[in-house]
């Protein structure tokens, strides 16, 4: 239920991005999901990737900073009011988010990572009320 998310921090400068995916690439490690927040200077990139421990230490072996955080990944319908259900059903049990990002596979089904102040509050809740979650096996490369 908890997936480990990787936020690393890049220099806002041509190719940074591309060297990172290159490097991980070359490391047979794959992207599942991403989001990219920048400033002027920098930009953190948060991913979810099949060998996080692995990838985490090839990276910072390669320069670059890196946090490994837990998340949880929700799946909801693909369709209008989905996302709107969902977060409605968080928000009336008081569960704190600090941030998210989401992507949709297919017609059916999309999935929204989830950092929230109590990430075990969160899996309650959703447990509770029959929400499917994101599994290690879902992401992770064996």
């Amino acid at each position: 239920m908890i997936i480990k998310q990787l936020s690393v921090f890049l220099e806002n400068r041509t190719g940074r991005l591309t060297e990172l995916t290159g490097i991980l690439a070359d490391n047979d490690i794959n992207i599942s999901a991403f989001s990219i927040a920048d400033t002027a200077d920098y930009g953190i990139l948060r991913m979810i990737v099949g060998r996080p421990e692995a990838a985490a230490e090839i990276l910072r072996h390669a320069g670059f900073a890196v946090k490994v955080t837990d998340v949880v990944g929700m799946i909801i319908p693909h369709r209008p009011g989905g996302l709107h259900k969902a977060l409605q059903l968080i928000s009336d049990n008081n569960v704190a988010i600090d941030y998210m990002y989401a992507f949709a596979s297919g017609e059916c089904k999309a999935t929204v990572v989830i950092r929230a102040e109590s990430l075990q509050k969160l899996i309650d809740v959703l447990q509770e009320h029959k929400m499917e979650l994101l599994q290690e096996g879902d992401v992770y490369q064996v």
